[in-house]
């Protein structure tokens, strides 16, 4: 019996994150191959474990669906109109030199979506509409608050608005050390905590992430929760926008904004 296939989709967001999550606990601390994608960057066997068994759960539930997975890449056409974005395990680098600070991301896109810690166990979901952790079992919706003053700052290299506005200037700015305290996690764990209130808020410079493995179920999340998303810019993400603002309100993500303008 498929026990997968009766479930919703947040449900089946849930079940691939937890299963992917179950692999990057085990493999913890296991000595892993690695597998060079260059440019200093790579995976383990554990990210293409934990993306193949994050494939079967989506598989069973939801036999006709598209993946993009991190390590597989596509499977299914890429215009399809039902289609899961998967990072198996965000935060590799942390991961393989024995720190637990790592998520695993599954999201359907503009849709449902779960963040699931392997090491605390929690797992941060949304039905598109809003947003819970479950905990133990137990469900709590999610509140957004700047109260820590934390703000998560991504100064993984390459920085794609060099010359210009690098993630790394906010630091320097004497308005944000008086008003906030940086954190640098390098996993997109920190926007489920934005999104839970462990975080004021997380900045990062790139791209268009609205499409992103790494990113899709960390926005998904916050957006249902309440949060402030943007661009760096201050623009809507979307294919024309640039990296990610996302604040536990609009008082945090104006002020942020003024700083990184100023820094232009």
């Amino acid at each position: 019996m498929n026990s997968y296939a009766s479930l919703d989709d947040a449900g089946v967001a849930i079940a691939a994150a937890r299963s992917g999550a179950d692999v990057v606990r085990t493999r913890y601390g296991h000595r892993l191959t690695r597998i060079d994608k260059g440019g200093g960057d790579f995976a383990t066997a554990a990210d293409v474990e934990a993306e193949d068994a994050i494939l079967g759960v989506i598989r069973a539930a939801r036999p006709d669906d598209a993946m993009l997975g991190e390590e597989g890449g596509q499977r299914g056409p890429a215009d399809a109109v039902r289609q899961w974005l998967v990072d198996p395990l965000c935060g590799t680098l942390n991961y393989a030199v024995g720190n637990m600070l790592v998520a695993v991301n599954v999201a359907l896109r503009d849709g449902a979506a779960a963040v699931a810690d392997p090491f605390s166990g929690e797992v941060f979901f949304t039905d598109g509409r809003t947003a819970w952790a479950r905990r133990d079992g137990v469900d709590e919706q999610l509140a957004p608050t700047p109260v820590t003053r934390m703000v998560d700052v991504n100064l993984d290299p390459p920085f794609p608005g060099a010359p210009g506005f690098r993630a790394v200037d906010l630091l320097a700015h004497p308005g944000f050390v008086e008003r906030f305290r940086p954190r640098v996690v390098s996993t997109t764990l920190a926007l489920a905590w934005v999104a839970a209130g462990k975080r004021a808020a997380y900045v990062t410079d790139g791209g268009d992430l609205s499409g992103s493995v790494h990113f899709a179920a960390g926005i998904a999340l916050c957006r249902a929760a309440g949060c402030v998303v943007t661009g760096i810019d201050g623009a809507p993400i979307g294919p024309a926008g640039r990296g990610l603002v996302v604040a536990a309100d609009a008082e945090t993500h104006g002020l942020l904004m003024s700083m990184i303008r100023s820094r232009n």
